[in-house]
C-alpha cells in the first residue's frame, strides 16, 4: 500500500504543478495535457521509475479514462448528431475509415512494420474530443463557429472508432457481437428512459433527488457516478471496451438533462479534471517506452503524417464542399481539420486491446501512443497558429511588400492592425448574440433588474470597444472580414 500511495502522491504533485507551468510558458502554447504526458513518460517505469503503475494506479487510470469519455459524451448534443453538420461528420468519418483501410492494407510500409491490422486502421480515424474540450475552453473557442465545427466532426471521430472497436475487434462471431451490442444498447435505453419518464411525470423520487442535489447527499452526483461505473462494468461483463460504457453514460446524461446543469457540470469537472483525468494522462505517458519509440522513428513520423493525410484532409474537403451551411474561411477550415487530427485516448484503448489479443507488439503500441501524445501538442499548436496568423493575410502582405518594398514597415503594421480588428469583431459578435438572446427573453418572461443591468453593461462594452477602434457606435456594429485600412 505504501508504494501505491507514493506513486499517487507523485502523480497528484505533477497534476498540481502542470497548470502553473503551463501558465508560466510564454504564449501558453503548451496544453496542460502535454505536460502531464511528458511528466508521466519521464517519471514512469521507462524513465526514472519513481511512478509504479500497480493495480491501484491502474484502477484510477481506468476511472480517469471513464470520466474523460463521460464528459466527452456529455458535451455532445443529440440534436447536433441528427443535424446537417452531424450527418456530414458521419459521412466524413466513414470516408476516413475507408481511406485508412486502403492505406494500411496496401501501403508496403505498414506491412513491413507489422501493423497492417484493423487496430491501426481505427487508430488513424480518431479525434480525441475529450482531450480537446479543455483545450477549446482554454483558448475561448467553445461556442464559436470554429469550436462548433470541431465538436461536430470530432464527435464522430470519437464515437465512430468506439463503435468500430466494439464490432471489428471483437473475438466473437458476427451474430454474437451484434447480439451483445443489442443487449448493451437495450440497457442504455432503459437507463435513459426511466429518469426521463420520472422527470416528465414529476415523480416524488425525482423531486427528492433534485432537492438534495446540492446537500451533503449529493444525489445527482452519486447517481451520475453510479451510471458511469454501472455501464463501464456492463461493458467489462460483455467483454466490450470500457470506453464504450463511459461514452454511453455521458450521452445518456445529456439526453436526460438536454439543457445541462451548471451545478452538476462543475462537480463532474471537479472530480474529473481535478483528480481522475490527470491520473489517466500521467499513466498514459508512463506507458510510453522511450527507447522503443527512439528505435522506430520512421514509424512515429509516418503515423503522424498519415493521421494528417487521412483525418485532416477529408475534414477540410468536407468543410470546403459544405460552405453554404458552414461558411468558414479557408484558414479556419484548416484550423478545424488540424484540431480534429488530435488523437490519444482511443489510440491508448485500441492499442491496449490489440496487445492483449496478440495482434500488436507492445513496442509498436508504445510508438503509436507516443505519436498520439505528440498530436495533442502539435495539432492544437498548428491550429492556433493558423487561427491567429492567417487573419494577418501573410500572402497578401508578401505581395504588397514585393510591389512596394520601401513600405514594408507600414504594410506589416497595417496587417497586424487588421488581425486585431477581426479579433475584436469576433468578440463583438458573441456579445451581440448574447444581447439579442437576452432581449428576446424580455418578451417572454420580462427582464428583472439584474438581467436589465447585464444588457446595459453589454451595450456599454460594445460601444467602448468600437470607440477604441476609432469607430462610431451609431454607425457600426461589426467589421466586414475584408476590412482593410485605407492606403495613405
Amino acid at each position: 500500500m505504501t508504494q501505491e500511495l507514493v506513486s499517487l502522491t507523485i502523480i497528484m504533485a505533477v497534476a498540481a504543478v502542470s497548470p502553473i507551468v503551463a501558465q508560466l510558458i510564454p504564449g501558453r502554447f503548451i496544453p496542460q495535457t502535454v505536460l502531464l504526458l511528458a511528466a508521466g513518460t519521464t517519471l514512469g517505469p521507462y524513465g526514472l521509475g519513481v511512478i509504479e503503475v500497480n493495480d491501484a494506479v491502474k484502477l484510477l487510470n481506468e476511472l480517469g479514462m471513464a470520466f474523460l469519455f463521460l464528459l466527452a459524451g456529455y458535451e455532445i448534443d443529440p440534436k447536433r448528431l441528427a443535424g446537417h453538420q452531424g450527418k456530414v461528420g458521419l459521412l466524413t468519418w466513414g470516408i476516413t475509415l475507408g481511406l485508412a483501410w486502403l492505406v494500411v492494407t496496401f501501403l508496403p510500409f505498414f506491412t513491413k512494420q507489422g501493423i497492417n491490422g484493423i487496430a491501426t486502421v481505427i487508430a488513424l480515424t480518431t479525434t480525441a474530443l475529450g482531450t480537446l474540450m479543455p483545450i477549446l475552453k482554454e483558448r475561448s473557442l467553445e461556442g464559436t463557429p470554429i469550436g462548433d465545427a470541431i465538436i461536430s466532426y470530432g464527435t464522430w471521430g470519437e464515437l465512430g472508432p468506439i463503435l468500430a472497436m466494439a464490432i471489428l475487434l471483437s473475438t466473437r462471431t458476427g451474430w454474437q457481437t451484434m447480439l451483445v451490442l443489442g443487449a448493451f444498447l437495450a440497457i442504455c435505453l432503459l437507463c435513459a428512459m426511466l429518469p426521463t419518464k420520472a422527470l416528465k411525470t414529476g415523480h416524488r423520487l425525482y423531486r427528492f433527488l433534485t432537492e438534495n442535489a446540492n446537500t451533503s447527499s449529493q444525489t445527482l452526483m452519486r447517481l451520475t457516478t453510479f451510471l458511469l461505473i454501472f455501464l463501464v462494468t456492463i461493458s467489462a461483463l460483455f467483454e466490450l471496451d470500457a470506453v464504450l460504457g463511459a461514452f454511453a453514460a455521458g450521452f445518456i446524461l445529456r439526453y436526460i438533462i438536454p439543457d445541462g446543469s451548471k451545478s452538476l457540470e462543475m462537480k463532474l469537472e471537479g472530480v474529473g479534471y481535478g483528480f481522475l483525468i490527470p491520473v489517466f494522462f500521467v499513466v498514459s505517458g508512463a506507458a510510453i517506452n522511450v527507447r522503443a519509440v527512439a528505435g522506430r522513428p520512421a514509424l512515429l513520423v509516418a503515423f503522424i503524417v498519415m493521421l494528417m493525410l487521412i483525418r485532416a484532409v477529408p475534414v477540410y474537403v468536407a468543410l470546403s464542399l459544405d460552405k453554404r451551411e458552414n461558411p468558414l474561411s479557408s484558414h479556419h477550415r484548416v484550423t478545424v481539420a488540424l484540431y480534429c487530427t488530435t488523437a490519444l485516448p482511443i489510440i491508448v484503448a485500441v492499442t491496449s486491446l490489440a496487445v492483449k489479443v496478440g495482434t500488436m507488439q507492445s513496442d509498436t503500441a508504445s510508438t503509436l501512443v507516443a505519436a498520439g501524445a505528440i498530436t495533442v501538442f502539435l495539432m492544437p499548436l498548428l491550429g492556433s497558429i493558423t487561427y491567429q496568423v492567417a487573419d494577418v493575410h501573410p500572402v497578401t502582405a508578401v505581395r504588397e511588400i514585393a510591389h512596394t518594398p520601401s513600405d514594408w514597415r507600414t504594410i506589416v503594421r497595417e496587417h497586424a492592425q487588421v488581425r486585431a480588428l477581426l479579433h475584436h469583431q469576433d468578440r463583438l459578435k458573441r456579445m451581440a448574440e448574447t444581447l439579442e438572446s437576452l432581449e428576446k427573453q424580455e418578451g417572454l418572461n420580462g427582464l428583472d433588474s439584474r438581467r436589465a443591468e447585464l444588457v446595459e453593461r453589454a451595450r456599454l462594452e460594445i460601444d467602448r470597444q468600437l470607440k477604441e477602434l476609432g469607430l462610431d457606435p451609431q454607425l457600426t456594429t461589426q467589421l466586414p472580414h475584408n476590412y482593410r485600412y485605407p492606403k495613405n
